[in-house]
């Protein structure tokens, strides 16, 4: 799942940004931000999948622990009810959280972020961060 991630040439920073009305841009703005924090949840999602797996790497180590130490009864429910349980409805584990959502939400707000930035923008990214770039550089050089 690959992300858009053109980037204008250095000759294309230069020129006038693409014709789009105030409330255009702030729409084009909160479409990506909405991209980003969904991008966020997605990282929040790993390394709730790789925390979640570490966990269950000392549960296994612990069943072979206490099973060693005589005490099967707690080993036994480490192997039958927490090392096979999954993290939503008992069945389904982290990773298949993290591949639903990467395959449903992200993917259909990264989607979404692509068709709105062609349309109104002719594909460029971070409209308003560049119109902000330039005049808070207009600024600096005026006060030379």
């Amino acid at each position: 799942m690959g992300t858009d991630d053109t980037r204008p040439t250095a000759e294309s920073s230069a020129e006038p940004e693409p014709a789009l009305s105030d409330a255009e841009r702030e729409a084009l703005h909160e479409v990506e931000l909405g991209l980003e924090w969904v991008q966020r949840a997605q990282g929040c999602l790993l390394e709730f999948h790789h925390a979640t797996g570490h966990g269950m790497d000392h549960l296994y180590r612990a069943e072979e622990l206490l099973r060693a130490a005589g005490h099967d009864e707690f080993a036994d429910a480490i192997r039958t009810d927490l090392l096979p349980h999954g993290v939503v409805d008992e069945d389904r584990w982290s990773y298949d959280v993290v591949e639903n959502f990467q395959e449903t939400l992200l993917a259909e707000t990264r989607s979404l972020e692509r068709r709105v930035r062609r349309d109104l923008a002719d594909g460029e990214r971070h409209v308003r961060e560049r119109r902000q770039e330039r005049a808070w550089k207009r600024r600096a050089d005026e006060r030379e």
